[in-house]
């Protein structure tokens, strides 16, 4: 536990660093549609175990950050992203409460060539609960960074 605890203050410590150079915008349900709308990609930071409890947007592409104990690969989550959506290209971020993506959100600053990140401030919970659609997470589908 202690270790979860320690992995997740450094990513947030890291996220907020990088705070006063970040273009990260914090994104309700309305503007995430709309992003989505304009053909923005929407990753989802959760773990498979959250993906199959409660669905996923559609066309959101699944890309797990922390495992079940926090442990995290920053390094090759990067190199996933950049498959999705290549450095310069803006992309959304998603995760249950909007925590753990908002940390992951500070990492993705102009100095990682990701300008236009955008947080999902309130995450899936938020989404669900105001009756946005999601979708059966899908097995079959790739999982980028499985964890």
């Amino acid at each position: 536990m202690l270790k979860l605890l320690r992995n997740f203050l450094v990513l947030v410590l890291l996220g907020t660093a990088s705070v006063t150079v970040a273009e990260v915008t914090e994104v309700d349900n309305q503007a995430l549609q709309k992003l989505i709308d304009e053909g923005v990609p929407v990753i989802d930071v959760r773990r498979i175990d959250e993906w199959e409890k409660t669905g996923v947007i559609e066309g959101a592409h699944t890309l797990t950050f922390f495992d079940k104990r926090g442990r995290y690969d920053a390094q090759k989550w990067l190199q996933a992203l950049d498959d999705i959506a290549p450095k310069g290209s803006p992309v959304i971020l998603i995760c249950e409460a909007g925590v753990r993506s908002k940390a992951i959100a500070g990492l993705l600053d102009k100095r990682l060539g990701y300008p236009g990140v955008h947080n999902h401030t309130k995450g899936m919970s938020d989404w669900i609960k105001q009756k946005q659609p999601v979708v059966a997470y899908d097995a079959k589908q790739p999982v980028q960074n499985k964890q």
